[in-house]
């Protein structure tokens, strides 16, 4: 009887890229995906490491996993924080039979040991959405104050523009998201001269009807790449911008300020009136201040942003931050936090509200569940419609009301065909 597999996933969507991996490698391994952890004979985590959150959060679904998972089966923790802790974490997690980073051998099959692999050349498996992931580079060269990425992901490592559109094509979907540590640093590493992802995202969008480019750094974001992304038909910008004071963003070791982004956001407004625009922001940095904070609410009420995230700093082990004095105190953080919530919530429902009445084209995710381009997978809201619209259709429909961050949306020909 073939052994079986239960997969959790937690973090980015770059993790969920792995796991698809990893759930293609363990398929040719002979195993195959069970119900539930409880009927698992191999139950995995791909953990996520990012802030001491999400450590946290992979720590207890490790242990609730092995509260859940039957006698007798296997338990393997990687990722982010087996990659980041190692043995430090085998130690401390007594619970799981094996902690292992991506590339180690670890048996998990039918044929003993696997071998050390790459994940991101790996072939990928077969997607039951319409959408799907595809990570174009692995690592990062930044030296960003907060982040501990590279240091346990490594420099940045581009794939060929040849393996990524093949990845394209064989997945035959009709959203592609691209997503990398540094996105629009693709292919600066491969020694070309030049950077590849304007042409990558061209060559993409003629194989699929969505291209959707996540985790843009400002400083990148060139005239050309602005002009590709608007040529997709899909004008969605994910800016990683973190704060909008000068200093403070150089206490960050990160480029520009709220004038700057202010201004480019104009700029591609008056290009494309209808772009959405996404950020995040991290709140409570040490040395941000008052007037730090007030700069960074100024901004958000004036640039309107779709969507935006707000973030607690997080002292990560060995980044230049974790030893930065002007500790900023969690009470006050968390305030800030709540202010900067409320309104861009305002913001955010105001710019649903002004769309009912329109009409836009859905791509069907789920039964009842659809998504424009405004819409990211799994991060931002969703356009409700009738459950009857087959999974996988695109839908021309009229927004009919506003539910905060969601819309809820009819066919405008009911009686006629899908695409």
């Amino acid at each position: 009887m073939p052994r079986t597999f239960w997969l959790e996933t937690l973090g980015c969507p770059k993790n969920q890229v792995d796991s698809d991996k990893l759930a293609g490698t363990m398929l040719a391994e002979g195993l195959t995906p069970a119900p539930s952890p409880a009927d698992a004979d191999v139950v995995v985590v791909n953990t996520c490491a990012f802030v001491e959150e999400a450590r946290q959060e992979s720590i207890d679904t490790v242990l609730a996993l092995d509260d859940t998972r039957r006698e007798g089966s296997r338990l393997i923790v990687t990722g982010c924080l087996a990659e980041r802790y190692g043995d430090e974490l085998a130690e401390a997690l007594p619970e799981a039979d094996a902690v292992v980073g991506f590339g180690v051998p670890v048996t998990i099959g039918t044929r003993g040991a696997a071998p050390a692999f790459d994940l991101l050349h790996l072939p990928r498996p077969p997607v039951s959405a319409p959408w799907a992931y595809v990570k174009v580079a692995e690592g990062c060269d930044r030296a960003c104050g907060f982040c501990a990425i590279p240091s346990f992901r490594g420099p940045q490592r581009s794939r060929e523009p040849a393996d990524v559109l093949a990845e394209v094509e064989a997945l035959d979907v009709r959203e592609v998201v691209l997503v990398a540590q540094d996105l629009a640093s693709y292919g600066r590493d491969q020694g070309v001269g030049e950077r590849r992802l304007v042409p990558l995202v061209r060559a993409v969008a003629e194989r699929v009807e969505r291209v959707r480019l996540l985790y843009l750094y400002p400083a990148e974001l060139t005239d050309e790449l602005v002009t590709a992304i608007v040529d997709t038909g899909v004008p969605y910008f994910d800016l990683s911008l973190q704060h909008v004071s000068r200093p403070l963003l150089r206490r960050m070791r990160r480029w520009g300020d709220g004038e700057r982004f202010l201004a480019r956001i104009a700029t591609i407004r008056a290009i494309e009136p209808a772009a959405v625009f996404r950020s995040n922001f991290i709140v409570g940095y040490p040395g941000e201040t008052e007037e730090d904070h007030d700069r960074l609410l100024a901004f958000v009420e004036q640039a309107r942003l779709d969507w935006c995230g707000f973030f607690a700093f997080s002292a990560e082990e060995g980044t230049y931050a974790a030893g930065l004095d002007a500790a900023v105190p969690p009470a006050l953080i968390e305030e800030r936090l709540a202010e900067l919530r409320e309104l861009q919530d305002r913001i955010t429902a105001e710019a649903r509200d002004r769309l009912i009445g329109t009409r836009t084209e859905v791509l069907i995710d789920r039964p009842g569940v659809g998504r424009s381009f405004r819409e990211a997978p799994e991060i931002d809201g969703v356009v409700n419609v009738p459950g009857t619209l087959p999974v996988g259709s695109v839908v021309t429909v009229r927004i009919v009301d506003a539910l905060g961050p969601d819309l809820v949306a009819e066919p405008v020909d009911p009686g006629g065909a899908a695409s």
